[in-house]
Protein backbone atom coordinates (compact mmCIF):
# COMPACT_ATOMS: atom_id res chain seq x y z
CA UNK A 1 0.00 0.00 0.00
CA UNK A 2 1.91 2.77 -1.44
CA UNK A 3 4.56 4.05 1.85
CA UNK A 4 2.92 3.67 4.94
CA UNK A 5 4.51 6.25 6.45
CA UNK A 6 3.54 8.62 3.63
CA UNK A 7 1.46 10.44 5.37
CA UNK A 8 3.61 11.44 8.41
CA UNK A 9 6.30 12.43 6.01
CA UNK A 10 4.67 14.31 3.45
CA UNK A 11 2.24 17.37 4.02
CA UNK A 12 -0.93 17.67 1.31
CA UNK A 13 0.56 19.70 -1.48
CA UNK A 14 -1.34 20.87 -4.84
CA UNK A 15 -0.20 22.97 -7.71
CA UNK A 16 0.53 26.09 -7.93
CA UNK A 17 -2.01 28.37 -9.42
CA UNK A 18 -1.26 30.71 -12.20
CA UNK A 19 -0.53 34.12 -10.65
CA UNK A 20 -3.75 36.00 -10.43
CA UNK A 21 -2.63 39.10 -13.25
CA UNK A 22 -1.47 36.57 -15.33
CA UNK A 23 -4.87 34.26 -15.54
CA UNK A 24 -7.05 37.38 -15.56
CA UNK A 25 -5.35 38.00 -19.37
CA UNK A 26 -6.29 34.45 -20.41
CA UNK A 27 -8.98 31.81 -20.56
CA UNK A 28 -6.35 28.92 -19.99
CA UNK A 29 -6.95 26.96 -17.40
CA UNK A 30 -5.59 28.03 -13.76
CA UNK A 31 -3.12 25.35 -12.12
CA UNK A 32 0.63 25.56 -13.15
CA UNK A 33 2.21 21.59 -13.89
CA UNK A 34 2.88 19.62 -10.86
CA UNK A 35 6.42 17.77 -11.18
CA UNK A 36 5.84 13.23 -11.21
CA UNK A 37 7.86 13.62 -8.00
CA UNK A 38 5.67 15.82 -6.16
CA UNK A 39 2.88 13.80 -7.49
CA UNK A 40 4.70 10.44 -5.71
CA UNK A 41 4.61 11.97 -3.10
CA UNK A 42 1.07 12.87 -2.53
CA UNK A 43 -0.18 9.65 -4.02
CA UNK A 44 2.26 8.38 -0.92
CA UNK A 45 0.18 9.54 1.67
CA UNK A 46 -2.61 7.25 0.81
CA UNK A 47 -2.53 5.41 3.87
CA UNK A 48 -3.18 1.51 4.54
CA UNK A 49 -6.08 2.41 6.33
CA UNK A 50 -7.63 -0.91 6.04
CA UNK A 51 -11.44 0.20 5.26
CA UNK A 52 -10.99 3.01 2.33
CA UNK A 53 -14.07 5.26 2.58
CA UNK A 54 -12.93 7.04 -0.10
CA UNK A 55 -14.22 3.84 -2.21
CA UNK A 56 -17.49 4.55 -1.17
CA UNK A 57 -17.03 8.29 -0.40
CA UNK A 58 -16.86 8.07 -4.72
CA UNK A 59 -20.01 7.26 -6.43
CA UNK A 60 -18.82 5.86 -9.44
CA UNK A 61 -16.56 3.37 -6.55
CA UNK A 62 -13.20 4.70 -7.87
CA UNK A 63 -10.38 2.01 -6.84
CA UNK A 64 -9.00 4.64 -5.26
CA UNK A 65 -5.85 3.46 -2.84
CA UNK A 66 -5.47 1.30 -6.11
CA UNK A 67 -4.10 3.41 -8.71
CA UNK A 68 -2.46 5.41 -5.66
CA UNK A 69 0.05 2.54 -4.76
CA UNK A 70 0.14 2.49 -8.51
CA UNK A 71 1.34 5.82 -9.09
CA UNK A 72 3.37 5.92 -5.94
CA UNK A 73 5.37 2.76 -7.70
CA UNK A 74 5.76 4.36 -10.89
CA UNK A 75 2.97 2.12 -12.88
CA UNK A 76 1.54 4.80 -14.70
CA UNK A 77 -0.04 2.61 -17.20
CA UNK A 78 -1.65 0.15 -15.02
CA UNK A 79 -2.87 2.90 -13.03
CA UNK A 80 -5.20 3.88 -16.22
CA UNK A 81 -6.70 0.81 -16.49
CA UNK A 82 -7.75 0.82 -12.65
CA UNK A 83 -8.80 4.20 -12.99
CA UNK A 84 -10.57 3.54 -16.23
CA UNK A 85 -12.28 0.61 -14.94
CA UNK A 86 -14.98 2.70 -13.06
CA UNK A 87 -14.78 6.14 -14.75
CA UNK A 88 -15.25 6.82 -18.81
CA UNK A 89 -13.85 10.52 -18.47
CA UNK A 90 -11.78 11.19 -15.29
CA UNK A 91 -10.05 14.32 -16.94
CA UNK A 92 -13.78 15.64 -16.30
CA UNK A 93 -14.28 14.78 -13.14
CA UNK A 94 -10.34 15.85 -12.08
CA UNK A 95 -11.41 18.64 -12.88
CA UNK A 96 -14.71 19.81 -11.73
CA UNK A 97 -16.02 17.29 -8.95
CA UNK A 98 -15.61 18.68 -5.78
CA UNK A 99 -14.21 15.65 -4.52
CA UNK A 100 -16.50 13.73 -2.01
CA UNK A 101 -13.72 10.96 -1.72
CA UNK A 102 -11.22 13.53 -0.33
CA UNK A 103 -14.43 14.38 2.50
CA UNK A 104 -14.22 10.65 3.34
CA UNK A 105 -10.63 9.87 3.31
CA UNK A 106 -9.57 8.24 6.50
CA UNK A 107 -6.37 10.46 6.85
CA UNK A 108 -8.72 13.76 6.56
CA UNK A 109 -10.30 12.58 9.75
CA UNK A 110 -6.82 14.70 11.96
CA UNK A 111 -4.96 15.64 8.87
CA UNK A 112 -5.29 17.31 5.24
CA UNK A 113 -6.74 14.35 3.12
CA UNK A 114 -4.97 12.49 0.23
CA UNK A 115 -4.69 15.06 -2.91
CA UNK A 116 -7.33 12.22 -4.56
CA UNK A 117 -8.53 14.64 -7.32
CA UNK A 118 -4.95 15.87 -8.40
CA UNK A 119 -3.62 12.15 -8.69
CA UNK A 120 -6.71 11.34 -11.04
CA UNK A 121 -6.01 13.79 -13.39
CA UNK A 122 -2.58 13.60 -13.52
CA UNK A 123 -2.93 9.76 -14.14
CA UNK A 124 -5.31 10.43 -17.03
CA UNK A 125 -3.09 13.60 -18.68
CA UNK A 126 -0.20 11.46 -18.67
CA UNK A 127 -2.30 8.10 -20.46
CA UNK A 128 -3.24 11.13 -22.70
CA UNK A 129 0.03 12.24 -23.46
CA UNK A 130 2.02 8.96 -23.82
CA UNK A 131 -0.63 7.67 -26.23
CA UNK A 132 -2.27 5.18 -24.45
CA UNK A 133 -5.74 6.16 -24.30
CA UNK A 134 -7.54 4.60 -27.55
CA UNK A 135 -10.48 3.78 -29.30
CA UNK A 136 -12.21 0.45 -28.25
CA UNK A 137 -14.18 -0.47 -30.46
CA UNK A 138 -16.66 -3.91 -29.83
CA UNK A 139 -15.32 -6.80 -31.59
CA UNK A 140 -19.09 -7.82 -32.02
CA UNK A 141 -21.98 -5.55 -32.94
CA UNK A 142 -25.73 -6.24 -31.58
CA UNK A 143 -27.30 -5.14 -34.45
CA UNK A 144 -29.53 -3.06 -31.60
CA UNK A 145 -29.66 0.59 -31.72
CA UNK A 146 -30.06 2.74 -28.82
CA UNK A 147 -30.96 6.37 -28.88
CA UNK A 148 -29.49 8.67 -26.66
CA UNK A 149 -30.76 11.98 -25.84
CA UNK A 150 -28.69 14.37 -24.39
CA UNK A 151 -24.55 14.56 -24.48
CA UNK A 152 -23.66 16.07 -20.96
CA UNK A 153 -21.62 13.37 -18.80
CA UNK A 154 -24.48 11.24 -18.18
CA UNK A 155 -25.43 10.60 -21.80
CA UNK A 156 -21.75 10.52 -23.27
CA UNK A 157 -20.94 7.94 -20.30
CA UNK A 158 -24.01 5.33 -21.17
CA UNK A 159 -23.81 5.91 -25.10
CA UNK A 160 -20.04 5.19 -24.84
CA UNK A 161 -20.87 1.53 -22.61
CA UNK A 162 -23.38 0.63 -24.70
CA UNK A 163 -21.05 1.62 -27.62
CA UNK A 164 -18.77 -1.00 -26.55
CA UNK A 165 -21.03 -3.30 -26.04
CA UNK A 166 -21.47 -3.49 -29.57
CA UNK A 167 -25.24 -1.78 -29.62
CA UNK A 168 -25.31 0.60 -32.64
CA UNK A 169 -26.03 4.29 -30.44
CA UNK A 170 -26.69 7.98 -31.93
CA UNK A 171 -26.38 10.41 -29.47
CA UNK A 172 -28.98 13.10 -30.02
CA UNK A 173 -28.11 16.72 -28.56
CA UNK A 174 -29.96 20.12 -29.16
CA UNK A 175 -27.29 22.37 -29.22
CA UNK A 176 -25.00 23.11 -32.00
CA UNK A 177 -22.07 21.13 -30.37
CA UNK A 178 -21.55 17.79 -28.36
CA UNK A 179 -21.27 18.47 -25.00
CA UNK A 180 -24.03 19.32 -22.91
CA UNK A 181 -22.86 21.57 -19.73
CA UNK A 182 -19.66 20.49 -20.28
CA UNK A 183 -19.31 22.31 -23.18
CA UNK A 184 -21.41 25.51 -23.01
CA UNK A 185 -22.07 26.04 -19.27
CA UNK A 186 -18.26 24.93 -17.75
CA UNK A 187 -15.80 28.26 -18.30
CA UNK A 188 -12.65 27.29 -20.11
CA UNK A 189 -10.63 28.11 -17.09
CA UNK A 190 -11.89 25.17 -15.37
CA UNK A 191 -11.60 23.01 -17.63
CA UNK A 192 -10.25 23.67 -21.76
CA UNK A 193 -12.24 22.23 -24.02
CA UNK A 194 -9.73 20.12 -25.90
CA UNK A 195 -10.06 17.40 -23.44
CA UNK A 196 -13.75 17.33 -24.21
CA UNK A 197 -12.81 17.15 -27.90
CA UNK A 198 -10.12 14.26 -27.67
CA UNK A 199 -12.79 12.12 -25.75
CA UNK A 200 -15.27 12.84 -28.57
CA UNK A 201 -13.00 12.03 -31.06
CA UNK A 202 -12.57 8.47 -29.18
CA UNK A 203 -16.06 7.80 -29.07
CA UNK A 204 -16.76 8.33 -32.71
CA UNK A 205 -13.46 6.13 -33.29
CA UNK A 206 -15.37 3.40 -31.73
CA UNK A 207 -18.76 3.90 -33.55
CA UNK A 208 -21.09 6.23 -31.28
CA UNK A 209 -22.59 8.50 -34.16
CA UNK A 210 -23.38 11.83 -32.87
CA UNK A 211 -26.06 14.28 -34.14
CA UNK A 212 -25.42 18.01 -32.82
CA UNK A 213 -28.22 20.80 -33.53
CA UNK A 214 -31.38 18.34 -33.49
CA UNK A 215 -33.99 18.88 -30.60
CA UNK A 216 -35.63 15.35 -29.70
CA UNK A 217 -39.49 16.92 -29.51
CA UNK A 218 -39.36 19.29 -32.10
CA UNK A 219 -36.78 18.36 -34.86
CA UNK A 220 -37.90 14.25 -34.27
CA UNK A 221 -40.55 13.40 -32.45
CA UNK A 222 -40.68 10.57 -30.04
CA UNK A 223 -42.59 8.21 -31.92
CA UNK A 224 -39.97 8.39 -34.51
CA UNK A 225 -37.54 7.39 -32.19
CA UNK A 226 -39.41 4.95 -30.64
CA UNK A 227 -39.88 3.12 -33.97
CA UNK A 228 -36.64 3.68 -35.62
CA UNK A 229 -34.53 2.30 -31.79
CA UNK A 230 -34.99 -0.70 -29.57
CA UNK A 231 -33.83 1.53 -26.56
CA UNK A 232 -34.31 5.19 -25.94
CA UNK A 233 -32.21 6.61 -23.04
CA UNK A 234 -32.72 10.29 -21.52
CA UNK A 235 -30.28 11.98 -20.34
CA UNK A 236 -31.51 16.06 -20.85
CA UNK A 237 -30.05 17.01 -17.52
CA UNK A 238 -31.97 19.35 -14.90
CA UNK A 239 -31.84 22.25 -17.12
CA UNK A 240 -34.81 24.44 -15.73
CA UNK A 241 -33.07 27.22 -13.62
CA UNK A 242 -34.41 28.54 -10.20
CA UNK A 243 -36.02 32.16 -10.98
CA UNK A 244 -36.03 34.80 -8.85
CA UNK A 245 -39.68 36.32 -9.38
CA UNK A 246 -39.45 39.65 -7.48
CA UNK A 247 -40.68 43.20 -8.63
CA UNK A 248 -37.77 44.21 -11.32
CA UNK A 249 -37.29 41.23 -12.73
CA UNK A 250 -37.72 42.35 -16.11
CA UNK A 251 -35.33 44.86 -16.63
CA UNK A 252 -32.35 44.61 -18.80
CA UNK A 253 -29.71 43.45 -16.82
CA UNK A 254 -31.02 40.47 -15.01
CA UNK A 255 -30.22 37.25 -16.59
CA UNK A 256 -29.89 33.71 -15.59
CA UNK A 257 -26.17 32.43 -15.44
CA UNK A 258 -26.71 29.58 -17.87
CA UNK A 259 -28.04 33.06 -20.63
CA UNK A 260 -24.37 34.42 -19.69
CA UNK A 261 -21.87 31.45 -19.27
CA UNK A 262 -22.49 30.35 -22.96
CA UNK A 263 -21.84 33.44 -24.86
CA UNK A 264 -17.97 33.36 -23.08
CA UNK A 265 -17.74 29.94 -24.26
CA UNK A 266 -18.84 30.56 -27.85
CA UNK A 267 -15.93 33.57 -28.22
CA UNK A 268 -13.32 30.84 -26.78
CA UNK A 269 -14.76 28.72 -29.61
CA UNK A 270 -14.27 30.96 -32.53
CA UNK A 271 -18.25 31.64 -32.79
CA UNK A 272 -17.85 34.88 -32.24
CA UNK A 273 -15.93 38.37 -31.05
CA UNK A 274 -17.69 39.60 -28.29
CA UNK A 275 -20.24 37.87 -26.17
CA UNK A 276 -23.86 38.75 -26.12
CA UNK A 277 -24.14 39.58 -22.44
CA UNK A 278 -21.09 40.99 -20.81
CA UNK A 279 -20.13 41.94 -17.87
CA UNK A 280 -16.79 44.81 -18.84
CA UNK A 281 -16.80 47.81 -17.57
CA UNK A 282 -20.53 46.92 -15.12
CA UNK A 283 -20.99 47.26 -11.54
CA UNK A 284 -22.04 43.24 -11.24
CA UNK A 285 -24.26 40.98 -8.15
CA UNK A 286 -23.97 37.18 -8.66
CA UNK A 287 -27.22 35.75 -6.83
CA UNK A 288 -26.07 32.41 -5.60
CA UNK A 289 -23.08 30.92 -3.42
CA UNK A 290 -22.54 27.98 -5.13
CA UNK A 291 -20.01 26.37 -7.67
CA UNK A 292 -22.30 27.96 -11.05
CA UNK A 293 -21.68 31.78 -9.45
CA UNK A 294 -18.07 31.33 -9.00
CA UNK A 295 -17.98 30.21 -12.87
CA UNK A 296 -19.86 33.61 -13.22
CA UNK A 297 -16.88 35.20 -11.03
CA UNK A 298 -13.98 34.19 -12.98
CA UNK A 299 -16.09 35.03 -16.27
CA UNK A 300 -16.87 38.55 -15.39
CA UNK A 301 -13.34 38.76 -13.69
CA UNK A 302 -12.26 38.17 -17.40
CA UNK A 303 -14.06 40.36 -18.62
CA UNK A 304 -13.23 43.28 -16.67
CA UNK A 305 -15.62 44.10 -14.27
CA UNK A 306 -15.64 47.41 -12.60
CA UNK A 307 -16.97 45.33 -9.17
CA UNK A 308 -18.42 42.33 -8.46
CA UNK A 309 -20.46 41.48 -5.24
CA UNK A 310 -21.27 37.26 -4.89
CA UNK A 311 -24.69 37.02 -2.37
CA UNK A 312 -26.08 33.78 -0.80
CA UNK A 313 -28.80 33.88 1.54
CA UNK A 314 -27.41 31.59 3.83
CA UNK A 315 -25.08 32.64 6.36
CA UNK A 316 -21.09 32.23 6.13
CA UNK A 317 -19.96 28.27 6.50
CA UNK A 318 -17.46 27.78 9.40
CA UNK A 319 -13.86 26.78 8.40
CA UNK A 320 -13.67 23.85 9.86
CA UNK A 321 -15.97 20.49 9.99
CA UNK A 322 -19.00 21.49 11.91
CA UNK A 323 -20.22 18.44 14.25
CA UNK A 324 -23.55 18.23 11.96
CA UNK A 325 -21.31 16.86 9.30
CA UNK A 326 -19.40 14.43 10.67
CA UNK A 327 -16.75 12.60 8.91
CA UNK A 328 -17.17 10.86 6.36
CA UNK A 329 -20.18 12.94 4.98
CA UNK A 330 -19.28 16.14 2.64
CA UNK A 331 -18.57 18.80 5.34
CA UNK A 332 -20.42 22.25 4.76
CA UNK A 333 -17.27 24.67 5.36
CA UNK A 334 -16.32 27.69 3.89
CA UNK A 335 -14.34 27.09 0.75
CA UNK A 336 -11.92 29.64 -1.80
CA UNK A 337 -12.18 28.83 -5.60
CA UNK A 338 -9.61 30.00 -7.99
CA UNK A 339 -12.57 32.68 -9.09
CA UNK A 340 -12.78 33.64 -5.70
CA UNK A 341 -8.94 34.20 -5.18
CA UNK A 342 -9.15 36.92 -8.03
CA UNK A 343 -11.40 39.13 -6.48
CA UNK A 344 -14.75 40.25 -5.81
CA UNK A 345 -16.60 40.61 -2.70
CA UNK A 346 -18.83 37.80 -1.08
CA UNK A 347 -21.49 38.77 1.03
CA UNK A 348 -23.70 35.90 2.90
CA UNK A 349 -27.26 35.86 5.01
CA UNK A 350 -28.40 38.57 2.39
CA UNK A 351 -31.66 38.54 0.47
CA UNK A 352 -32.90 40.64 -2.88
CA UNK A 353 -36.37 42.24 -2.90
CA UNK A 354 -36.57 43.98 -5.42
CA UNK A 355 -34.46 45.12 -8.56
CA UNK A 356 -34.46 48.80 -9.48
CA UNK A 357 -34.42 50.20 -12.84
CA UNK A 358 -33.35 53.71 -14.21
CA UNK A 359 -36.51 54.55 -15.86
CA UNK A 360 -35.66 53.14 -19.24
CA UNK A 361 -35.86 49.93 -18.11
CA UNK A 362 -32.19 49.44 -17.58
CA UNK A 363 -31.29 47.45 -14.24
CA UNK A 364 -29.54 50.60 -11.71
CA UNK A 365 -29.66 49.15 -8.34
CA UNK A 366 -30.66 46.20 -6.16
CA UNK A 367 -32.87 46.41 -3.09
CA UNK A 368 -31.93 44.15 -0.41
CA UNK A 369 -32.32 43.21 3.36
CA UNK A 370 -30.06 41.26 5.63
CA UNK A 371 -31.43 37.88 6.96
CA UNK A 372 -31.41 35.96 10.30
CA UNK A 373 -31.42 31.82 9.22
CA UNK A 374 -34.35 30.59 11.29
CA UNK A 375 -36.08 27.32 11.54
CA UNK A 376 -39.97 26.46 12.66
CA UNK A 377 -41.10 23.24 12.85
CA UNK A 378 -38.62 21.55 11.07
CA UNK A 379 -38.41 23.72 8.11
CA UNK A 380 -35.70 26.45 7.73
CA UNK A 381 -36.65 30.28 6.46
CA UNK A 382 -35.18 33.65 6.36
CA UNK A 383 -36.55 36.33 8.62
CA UNK A 384 -35.38 40.01 7.68
CA UNK A 385 -33.56 41.97 9.86
CA UNK A 386 -35.31 45.42 11.03
CA UNK A 387 -32.89 48.54 9.73
CA UNK A 388 -30.42 46.41 7.68
CA UNK A 389 -32.66 47.45 3.99
CA UNK A 390 -30.01 48.84 1.35
CA UNK A 391 -29.95 49.62 -1.87
CA UNK A 392 -27.08 48.55 -4.13
CA UNK A 393 -25.77 49.89 -7.52
CA UNK A 394 -25.21 47.46 -10.43
CA UNK A 395 -25.70 47.40 -13.97
CA UNK A 396 -25.34 43.47 -14.38
CA UNK A 397 -27.20 40.52 -11.85
CA UNK A 398 -26.55 36.72 -12.54
CA UNK A 399 -28.92 34.97 -11.20
CA UNK A 400 -26.84 31.55 -10.02
CA UNK A 401 -29.78 29.76 -7.82
CA UNK A 402 -29.25 26.31 -9.00
CA UNK A 403 -31.40 24.10 -11.31
CA UNK A 404 -35.17 22.93 -10.30
CA UNK A 405 -35.49 19.82 -12.45
CA UNK A 406 -35.92 19.03 -15.70
CA UNK A 407 -37.79 21.44 -18.68
CA UNK A 408 -41.27 20.54 -19.19
CA UNK A 409 -41.81 20.69 -22.90
CA UNK A 410 -42.73 18.37 -25.88
CA UNK A 411 -40.06 15.82 -25.35
CA UNK A 412 -41.59 14.99 -21.96
CA UNK A 413 -45.00 15.32 -23.06
CA UNK A 414 -44.63 13.32 -26.59
CA UNK A 415 -42.55 10.27 -24.81
CA UNK A 416 -45.47 10.26 -21.69
CA UNK A 417 -42.71 9.58 -19.16
CA UNK A 418 -44.46 10.10 -15.03
CA UNK A 419 -43.05 12.55 -12.66
CA UNK A 420 -41.96 11.84 -9.66
CA UNK A 421 -42.72 14.10 -6.69
CA UNK A 422 -40.28 16.34 -7.18
CA UNK A 423 -40.56 17.05 -11.29
CA UNK A 424 -37.94 14.56 -11.94
CA UNK A 425 -38.28 11.75 -14.26
CA UNK A 426 -39.65 8.76 -12.72
CA UNK A 427 -37.82 5.53 -12.87
CA UNK A 428 -37.76 2.54 -11.23
CA UNK A 429 -34.67 0.23 -9.85
CA UNK A 430 -34.26 -0.87 -13.27
CA UNK A 431 -33.80 2.62 -14.71
CA UNK A 432 -36.95 1.99 -16.83
CA UNK A 433 -39.62 4.81 -17.22
CA UNK A 434 -42.79 3.81 -17.32
CA UNK A 435 -42.79 3.42 -20.97
CA UNK A 436 -41.23 0.23 -22.19
CA UNK A 437 -37.79 0.48 -23.31
CA UNK A 438 -37.24 4.44 -22.50
CA UNK A 439 -34.89 4.68 -20.07
CA UNK A 440 -33.15 8.11 -17.44
CA UNK A 441 -30.43 8.67 -16.22
CA UNK A 442 -28.26 11.14 -14.55
CA UNK A 443 -29.98 14.49 -13.41
CA UNK A 444 -33.16 14.44 -15.46
CA UNK A 445 -34.14 11.52 -12.64
CA UNK A 446 -32.19 12.15 -10.34
CA UNK A 447 -32.38 16.05 -9.74
CA UNK A 448 -29.39 18.90 -9.78
CA UNK A 449 -26.33 17.13 -8.66
CA UNK A 450 -22.27 16.44 -9.22
CA UNK A 451 -20.43 15.00 -12.04
CA UNK A 452 -19.48 11.92 -10.54
CA UNK A 453 -22.81 10.81 -10.23
CA UNK A 454 -23.97 11.26 -13.22
CA UNK A 455 -21.59 9.65 -14.87
CA UNK A 456 -22.29 6.80 -12.28
CA UNK A 457 -26.02 6.25 -13.47
CA UNK A 458 -24.41 6.92 -17.01
CA UNK A 459 -23.00 3.64 -16.46
CA UNK A 460 -24.97 2.23 -14.86
CA UNK A 461 -28.10 3.06 -16.81
CA UNK A 462 -26.22 1.54 -19.61
CA UNK A 463 -26.13 -1.70 -18.32
CA UNK A 464 -29.04 -1.88 -17.42
CA UNK A 465 -30.48 -1.39 -20.82
CA UNK A 466 -27.76 -3.95 -22.39
CA UNK A 467 -29.24 -6.60 -20.22
CA UNK A 468 -33.40 -5.16 -22.01
CA UNK A 469 -31.75 -5.49 -25.28
CA UNK A 470 -29.58 -9.07 -24.92
CA UNK A 471 -30.76 -10.73 -22.04
CA UNK A 472 -27.87 -10.02 -19.94
CA UNK A 473 -25.10 -7.81 -19.54
CA UNK A 474 -21.42 -7.52 -18.46
CA UNK A 475 -20.74 -3.94 -18.42
CA UNK A 476 -20.49 -2.83 -14.59
CA UNK A 477 -23.26 -1.53 -12.60
CA UNK A 478 -21.76 0.41 -9.72
CA UNK A 479 -24.92 2.34 -8.27
CA UNK A 480 -29.31 1.32 -8.73
CA UNK A 481 -31.64 4.69 -7.98
CA UNK A 482 -33.04 2.90 -4.57
CA UNK A 483 -29.21 2.64 -3.37
CA UNK A 484 -28.14 5.96 -4.02
CA UNK A 485 -28.40 8.91 -1.19
CA UNK A 486 -29.15 12.57 -2.26
CA UNK A 487 -26.45 14.52 -2.13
Amino acid sequence: MADPRGFMVHDRELPTRRPVPVRLRDWREVYEDFPAEKLRQQASRCMDCGIPFCNSGCPLGNLIPDWNDLVYRGHWRRAIERLHATNNFPEFTGRLCPAPCEAACVLGIHEPPVTIKQVEVEIVDRAWAEGWIVPQPPAVRTGRRVAVVGSGPAGLAAAQQLTRAGHGVVTFERADRIGGLLRYGIPEFKMEKRHLERRLAQMAAEGTEFRAGVEVGTDVGAQELLADFDAVVLACGATAWRDLPIPGRDLQGVYQAMEYLPGANRVQEGDIDEPPITAAGKRVVIIGGGDTGADCLGTAHRQRAASIRQFEIMPRPPDERPEADPWPTWPMIYRVSSAHEEGGERDYAINTTEFIGDGDGNLAALATVRVEQTFRDGRMSFDPIPGTTEEIPAELVLLAMGFVGPEQGPLIEQFGVHLDARGNVARGDDWATNIDGVYVCGDMGRGQSLIVWAIAEGRACAAAVDAYLSGSTDLPAVVTPASMPMR
